[in-house]
């Protein structure tokens, strides 16, 4: 090489170690890359399981499970038939406790585990909360059972190694690997969404499986993914260890959940409210009511404020006080940034439980209360719902929020709107009134009957089970 050569090449060399001291860059260390898996794959693989559920329909339509791509097995139209799904799961505690998504097991009156050595065993469905879409069960416990280990996803960063195992297809044990894509991925899909992201392939059957860091711990419950075709293209999500953890923790030890409250009714902040506010940026949740006799009204929050942090930390929209509220204990105490008027103040509350009527705790219902469910979503009579139906002052009921086309509940004649004001003669005012009632009913085999108010007239409906 000339001189000549040798000064420029020496040149461009300085210039490069240059631009990566003044960026703050840093040669990747040999030992930071892992050269494969292998080691951590045989230690986990075993506490990974294949969960098949079974349920009986009166009227099959076409499995629409995102765990699973097998069509039922039936008797014929009309007739009760059998549908089968297909998930993950992962074993937590050597007393036989597995962890797996809800909408896996949420329907099911029959619950299997498939374990690495293709052994069989029956799981009791212990708790589920559709709500963050995790649900616990258990097996009798087998000699020298493999656990997995809790790790931390608040650790985790995009770029980070993530491993998947699960039952994509019914092909048990598969492993897919991939880096973290992101975090606090907000899609929708449910009030506390705060999903990890990661490109590891996963596929129907993955449901419920656990999402690994490269120290074979889990930081995440595959649940989700966004395809047009059905499937993996390269965009998973993941229920994040913190949320996950916590959900099944208070699911063994209590059988309940616990999600904080404060009373307050949010809207976000738009370019125009915050100059209206005089705001300098859209950051905050603004207060658009207070519940009476909530922890926000006793301790003086109005409408119009704007919560821009909460112990501490900021926060940025709706969905992020909504996270930092429910993730309190009830009946701990926290502190509150607002901003009104250009002014700020601090207030110090203490967070109450919220009634969250989705949740679903405890044991597992008996067998035919999937097929002959009410099909109903429930919920205490919203503020706005009272405005925009027309629902006269005063009224106290349950205000139903979803019916489930060809239930019982939709056969029978209720609709969205509608305000169930008694069951079978007695007063109600929460959903668990109404299941009471249900259940009551089926075990003496007779219709429930609903007085309801519907655009303000009273209805009387009968609904009977099959």
């Amino acid at each position: 090489m000339s001189h000549d050569l040798q000064r420029r090449f020496a040149t461009r060399v300085l210039a490069a170690a240059l631009m990566l001291a003044t960026t703050g860059m840093a040669p990747v260390r040999a030992e930071d890359t892992p050269t494969d898996f292998t080691a951590i794959i045989q230690q986990k693989l075993p506490a990974v399981v294949a969960i098949t559920t079974r349920e009986v329909v009166q009227d099959p339509t076409t499995p629409d499970d995102s765990a699973n791509p097998f069509d039922g097995q039936g008797l014929g139209p009309g007739q009760p038939q059998v549908r089968e799904a297909l998930g993950s799961g992962f074993v937590i505690s050597p007393e036989g406790y597995i962890v797996t998504n809800n909408h896996v097991v949420a329907d099911a009156t029959e619950i299997h585990v498939v374990f690495s050595d293709k052994e069989t065993a029956p799981a009791r469905l212990i708790g589920r909360d559709p709500a963050t879409d995790i649900a616990v069960l258990k097996v009798d416990p087998r000699p020298n059972m493999t656990t997995t280990t809790w790790g931390d996803s608040d650790a985790m960063q995009p770029g980070a190694w993530t491993i998947a195992i699960g039952s994509p297809f019914g092909l048990g044990g598969t492993v897919t690997v991939g880096v973290l894509s992101a975090r606090s991925r907000d899609i929708q899909a449910g009030p506390y969404d705060d999903f990890l992201q990661t490109d590891a392939s996963i596929n129907r059957g993955n449901s419920g499986g656990p999402l690994f860091n490269a120290r074979g711990e889990v930081i995440g419950v595959n649940t989700a993914i966004v395809s047009p075709s059905g499937g993996s293209i390269g965009i998973g999500f993941a229920v994040p260890s913190r949320t996950a953890q916590n959900i099944a923790d208070q699911l063994i030890r209590t059988g309940r959940i616990e999600r904080g409250f404060i009373g307050v009714r949010l809207q976000e902040i738009t370019p125009s409210l915050a100059e209206a506010l005089g705001m300098t940026d859209e950051k905050g949740a603004l207060v658009a009511s207070v519940e009476p006799k909530s922890p926000a009204e006793k301790a003086g929050l109005k409408p119009g404020d704007v919560i821009t942090s909460f112990n501490g930390k900021g926060v940025q929209g709706v969905h992020d006080l909504t996270l930092a509220t429910a993730s309190q204990k009830p009946g701990s105490k926290a502190t509150l940034t607002l901003s009104k008027g250009g002014k700020d103040r601090e207030v110090a509350l203490v967070i109450g439980e919220r009634n969250d009527p989705e949740v679903k705790t405890g044991a597992a219902p008996d067998k035919s209360s999937a097929a002959e469910s009410l099909g109903l979503s429930l919920s205490p009579i919203p503020d706005q719902a009272r405005q925009q139906l027309g629902i006269k002052p005063g009224t106290t009921g349950v205000f139903v929020m979803e019916v489930v086309p060809d239930g019982l509940a939709a056969q029978s004649g209720l609709q969205p709107g509608d305000v169930i004001v008694s069951a079978n003669d007695r007063p109600v005012t929460e959903p668990s009134d109404i299941v009471e009632e249900w259940t009551k009913s089926r075990r003496q085999s007779k219709p429930i009957l609903f007085r309801l108010e519907r655009q303000g007239q009273s209805v009387f409906v009968a609904v009977a089970g099959k």
